[in-house]
């Protein structure tokens, strides 16, 4: 009975209408509040109702005797959406259709109950039982439990621990997630066992609030990470979900949303529909957004309208993924025109066969064993079942058949494992509580018919699924598999394109909102979602690598450049005036020559030491300028090789010194003959000193001391150095040496140019000075060699970056050498060797004799 409040009365309402007449005048006892939870108020009231329902319940198919007893929730009469009422009412199954698949459910547990009672090796000497009941509605079984719960026609709410009281020991059920929600808080308080067979909704996977909830379907969360996989697996990413307001359609939207958003894949649009849903409307929202993609996650019986409506409103070419309720359909293949909707891919628990459940079927409608009527009992009751063939229940939706034998076998594992049965027996006097087989599941692993069963924390099974496509090509469409998934051990899936046909072109169809970009090309997201993009070509020295990033252009390492529309980068070529360059050995040849030629001059010099021709060159002081020559020569090796610090740091002021030291040699020489011809006369004393403190040489050594502190001080404050030029050429980096600072860099530059200046002045001023005086021709050609030289090297070097730019300097350096060695001292080498009557002392005298005549007429 149900203790309540005493004088407290309750009206009961529409429950009378199917109450016996000696029942509806009676009164109900009001429930108390129990710990002011409104919970307990719904649970007094329904164990009050299920009180006053409670008869035989000994239908023959329903109820089988046991030393251990499951119940078992199925839909043998269903409808997935009955009228709503404005206060609980009990429902009359009978009047709703027959629900071949709940009916076959119903067949495999009593198959399964009895193949464990005839086993030797599982509970041995324990006898199983059942009862069964008919949940025909989605929220109305609390009158099936309660009565399953019931002990004597009645339940204490308050001592419901002590479930030891009643040989039920677990539940097999329910079908529907959102009955299992309704149903579960009942059984999770005192955790009493609840094992589904169907109920995938993640949230039953919360063992906070369902702590007793075992299944053995995979969640949710596994079907759609499955869906996933076979979106991306066809390269689709604008799709559209559709569900039904059950707790199963909104837990399998809500899980897609969160899992597709690392996938790359858009929602273009969801709806959850009801009865009162227009799928005309529906229709058009999916061909305005161009979605050829559709996954209808939702109950068999919506499924079914919404095929139905498609065809009916020519709503074709559409790929279809089917959850796992509706994928095995027996209705909608038989469906005219079904081939015109489009292509069916279905999604649904590995099928796994029974052997021996048909020889299970025929014996039993042999003996008798349909389902008899009984409307007195609690929904154990089925009108013209004795009329369904074996046929019927055999070619029936198998979809469900494995999982209900899984959860009898898992329950009498358990029942096995907690009894301590052994080869003997079973300890039948050991109390088993419901909640101490929780503790056994936990560490259950045990081969099923070729299928290793086990569960995870949560109680959930590893995911095994098939895949199959609907062949509409036949009549009735045929339901193939063409592929498999499974997340134990490791995620797998596998899919046989060739066994697919798709419709129109044969092809596969494109639902992406937009086309993928080519190669070299990123994504620039168009509107809200991430799936709608324009295509932008990288530019130079990037490139697109759409596995790292779909929507950047990766940028080329340094070493690295690439072309505009570039998916890698390529290795940059280092340049630099390598030493085995054609162009570098013709100038160390040269230079070498000149080096040579230098020493050859400087011989013939001081072997004819004493001769009028190479005193009037300069005497000494010539040694002076050859061994200059020579050495800025070898500063002309430094622009070959790979440039460094030493090279880089000496090239530049060693040559501009040893230069600049020669050009001072020629300035003093110019100096001192306008001196001897024409200072002579008109400064005596001048020229009588400088003769007396060798003022030529104290010239030379003020001009190089001065220019030595300059090129000192621009090798310690603003050295060249070696960089690396990464910016002039896109496939090549230069090696070079650069300035850091001109400002200084350029006044030893400038006091070279000062000195040629002047020198150029002096020998502009002996231009009437003797023939064998007069160096004015070669100073001049020196200067102007050395002039336009250098203006040839500085509009190269501001023309182009590349390593040429260094020959073109080794060549200038070279040539204003040459222009001093082939001016001035080569032309007196040809006298020396070729005219050696002019190197005497007679042909001297005779010109300074005839200048001097000159003069005088003058």
């Amino acid at each position: 009975m149900v203790h309540g409040a005493e004088g407290c009365k309750c009206r009961l309402g529409k429950y009378q209408s199917h109450m016996k007449p000696e029942i509806r005048s009676q009164r109900v006892p009001c429930p108390l509040l129990l710990s002011g939870g409104t919970m307990y108020l719904a649970l007094h009231l329904l164990l009050a109702i299920s009180r006053l329902h409670h008869g035989s319940c000994q239908g023959s198919e329903f109820n089988l005797d046991g030393d251990f007893v499951f119940g078992g929730l199925f839909p043998v009469r269903y409808k997935p959406e009955p009228a709503q009422t404005t206060r609980p009412e009990v429902v009359n199954c009978l009047e709703w259709p027959l629900f071949m698949r709940g009916y076959r459910a119903l067949q495999v547990m009593r198959f399964t109950v009895e193949e464990i009672n005839n086993s030797t090796t599982l509970l041995p000497n324990v006898t199983l039982g059942y009862h069964l009941f008919d949940n025909c509605a989605d929220g109305h079984n609390f009158p099936a439990v309660l009565q399953a719960l019931s002990s004597n026609g009645s339940v204490i709410t308050r001592q419901m621990h002590r479930l030891d009281n009643h040989k039920v020991i677990a539940f097999i059920g329910t079908y529907t997630s959102t009955e299992t929600i309704t149903l579960a808080p009942m059984l999770m308080m005192d955790l009493f066992p609840m094992v589904s067979y169907a109920a995938s909704s993640s949230t039953l996977s919360d063992k906070l609030v369902y702590p007793s909830f075992v299944r053995t379907v995979p969640s949710n969360e596994d079907e759609i990470e499955l869906i996933i996989h076979i979106i991306k697996h066809f390269g689709w990413n604008w799709v559209a979900f559709i569900g039904s307001t059950s707790a199963y359609s909104e837990n399998g939207l809500e899980l897609f949303v969160e899992l597709i958003q690392d996938a790359g894949i858009c929602l273009a649009f969801y709806d959850l529909l009801n009865s009162t849903s227009q799928l005309k409307t529906v229709f058009h929202k999916l061909d305005m957004l161009n979605i050829n993609v559709i996954i209808m996650f939702l109950e068999e019986q919506f499924a079914v309208d919404i095929i139905t409506s498609a065809l009916q409103l020519n709503f074709h070419n559409k790929v279809w993924i089917a959850g796992d309720f509706w994928s095995m359909n027996e209705q909608l293949p038989k469906l005219q025109g079904l081939r015109t909707i489009g292509t069916i891919i279905g999604v649904v628990p590995e099928v796994v066969t029974l052997p021996g459940f048909e020889e299970f079927i025929y014996q039993s409608q042999h003996r008798g064993g349909s389902v008899k009527t009984d409307e007195g009992s609690c929904n154990q009751a089925c009108v013209n079942c004795s009329s369904v063939s074996p046929e019927d229940v055999i070619k029936g939706n198998p979809t469900s058949s494995f999982p209900i034998y899984s959860a009898v076998y898992t329950m009498a594992m358990a029942l096995h494992k907690a009894l301590q049965c052994n080869q003997s027996g079973c300890n039948k006097s050991h109390t088993v509580h419901p909640y101490r087989l929780l503790e056994e599941i936990k560490s259950l692993k045990f081969p099923l018919n070729g299928v290793f069963i086990c569960y995870d924390k949560d109680f959930d099974p590893p995911a095994r699924y098939s895949i199959v496509f609907w062949d509409t090509s036949l009549y009735p469409a045929e339901i193939l598999s063409i592929g498999t998934y499974s997340s134990y051990p490791v995620p797998n899936l596998t899919i046989y394109n060739e066994r697919l046909y798709w419709h129109g072109n044969g092809k596969v169809p494109f639902s992406n909102c937009s086309v993928e970009c080519k190669p070299g090309h990123i994504r620039q997201q168009d509107g809200l979602h991430q799936c709608c993009f324009n295509c932008v070509k990288c530019p130079s020295n990037q490139y697109a690598n759409h596995t790292a990033d779909l929507y950047s252009c990766l940028k080329c390492d340094t070493y690295e450049w690439s072309n505009a529309g570039s998916t890698s980068c390529q290795q940059r070529a280092v340049e630099y005036l390598r030493t085995s360059d054609g162009y570098s050995i013709v100038l160390m040849v040269l230079s070498s020559f000149f080096m040579l030629l230098c020493v050859g001059v400087a011989v013939l010099f001081a072997i004819h030491h004493s001769t009028p021709v190479v005193r009037s060159a300069g005497g000494s002081m010539c040694y002076l300028m050859l061994s200059c020559l020579a050495a800025s020569t070898i500063c002309v090796f430094f622009h070959f090789g790979e440039p460094s610090v030493l090279s880089c740091t000496l090239s530049n002021p060693a040559y501009i010194f040893f230069y600049t030291v020669c050009m001072s040699c020629l300035f003093v020489r110019s100096f001192q003959i306008i001196c001897v011809f024409k200072m002579a006369t008109h400064l005596p004393r001048a020229h009588a000193l400088w003769v007396k403190h060798n003022g030529q040489w104290l010239v030379v050594a003020a001009i190089s001391l001065f220019q030595l502190l300059l090129c000192i001080t621009w090798m310690a404050v603003t050295p060249s150095l070696p960089t690396e030029d990464a910016t002039s050429f896109q496939n090549q980096i230069v090696l070079r040496c650069t300035v850091r600072d001109f400002s200084v860099s350029s006044l030893p530059l400038s006091f070279l140019w000062i000195i040629s200046g002047l020198c150029f002045c002096f020998s502009y001023m002996g231009t009437d000075l003797p023939k064998n005086y007069n160096e004015a021709k070669a100073i001049t050609f020196s200067i102007l060699l050395f002039c336009l030289s250098w203006a040839i090297f500085f509009t190269a070097e501001c023309m182009s970056h590349s390593k040429y730019v260094q020959v073109v300097k080794a060549v200038v350096e070279l040539s204003c050498l040459c222009g001093i060695m082939f001016s001035y001292f080569v032309p007196k080498c040809f006298i020396i060797v070729f005219q050696p009557l002019k190197n005497t002392q007679e042909y001297f005298q005779a010109s300074i004799q005839s200048y001097t005549q000159t003069i005088s007429r003058m």
